[in-house]
């Protein structure tokens, strides 16, 4: 992963304006249209402005966004269309840690990211007090449960280990994958933010690791099973055939792990920004986007307004589970 990279904006306040000429004294007649002039610039600006900032008009314009894989091929191919379609040259500024984006955005480093599901968006904004919004749905990827010894879900036996990551993130979807897999039940059906001291019953004896370390525990045979997110799974060389089980993309539990372009609230209603959410739905971007991730995303459009919504909904049940 490409280190992190904080640029300052693109175009800082007052950029390129120089000051105003100081006039000799005899010249005072000349003032008022001096001060006519210099009435008639700013009514300008400031139309230009409003024309930017509300989105009406996309032409020739610079948007940054921030990513984790900016050297993913696709992203070439987004780019290229955006200027081409919309006129948009899009920067692309790359993270090496996932906690970055969202505050960079805060901030105004960036007028977009897009790295993160519904339920780490809604994590962040609970705990850093903040209101980001998703504007466009790109893709699920199912989480699956590798086995190199088991075939099936109903051949893993009674006590077997089975390790999940210990992330709240990923161990609360960990645990709602071994749910729907029939290895136990949570209280009140778990949510997107429980734990393993949700457990009400099971078959299994459940293991918590680093996301790291769970496919290494897999392939040294000291657990029988074992839920790895795709990015391990791709380097420890897990085949897709060792997945013995995976969640529902369509289904309400899998609802918060979709992935989203967010904005500042401010900006929710940008329709500029809405196109290039809507712009990874291209054929030619999700092809890439499928040569990347071997075959793995599953792609939902979903309206702003619908993500809004359940974002809200998510964040309650952050609030509830003490974020």
């Amino acid at each position: 992963m490409s280190q992190p990279v904080s640029p300052e904006p693109t175009e800082p306040d007052g950029a390129g304006r120089s000051a105003p000429p100081q006039l000799p004294a005899r010249r005072r007649s000349r003032w008022p249209w001096i001060a006519a002039a210099v009435a008639a610039v700013v009514v300008v600006a400031a139309v230009v402005v409003v024309a930017t900032r509300d989105g009406g008009s996309s032409g020739g314009r610079t948007v940054r966004i921030g990513v984790t894989d900016a050297s993913q091929p696709y992203w070439k191919t987004y780019t290229d269309l955006a200027k081409q379609r919309l006129d948009v040259t899009v920067t692309l500024v790359n993270f090496g840690d996932y906690s970055q984006p969202n505050p960079a955005l805060k901030e105004k480093q960036l007028e977009l990211n897009q790295f993160q599901h519904i339920q780490y968006l809604a994590n962040y904004n609970v705990t850093a007090h903040d209101d980001l919004q998703p504007i466009g749905a790109t893709a699920v990827y199912p989480l699956p449960l590798y086995s190199l010894t088991y075939t099936s879900v109903s051949a893993i036996p009674a006590d077997a280990k089975v390790a999940i990551p210990n992330d709240a993130i990923n161990q609360a979807r960990g645990l709602l994958v071994l749910q729907a897999a029939g290895l136990l039940t949570l209280k009140n059906g778990g949510g997107a933010f429980s734990s393993t001291a949700d457990i009400g019953t099971k078959k299994v004896d459940v293991v918590t690791l680093d996301a790291s370390q769970t496919a290494g525990a897999l392939k040294s045979g000291s657990v029988a099973a074992a839920i790895v997110n795709n990015n391990y799974a791709t380097s420890a060389g897990l085949a897709r055939t060792a997945a013995v089980f995976q969640d529902d993309p369509a289904s309400a539990s899998a609802a918060p792990y979709v992935n989203v372009f967010a904005v500042r609230a401010a900006d929710k209603d940008n329709a500029t920004y809405r196109k290039l959410a809507e712009l990874y739905h291209d054929p030619a971007v999700e092809e890439g986007v499928q040569k990347s991730n071997g075959g793995t995303a599953i792609f939902r459009q979903v309206g702003a307004a619908e993500l809004q919504a359940l974002l809200q909904t998510v964040q309650g049940q952050a609030v509830a589970a003490g974020k």
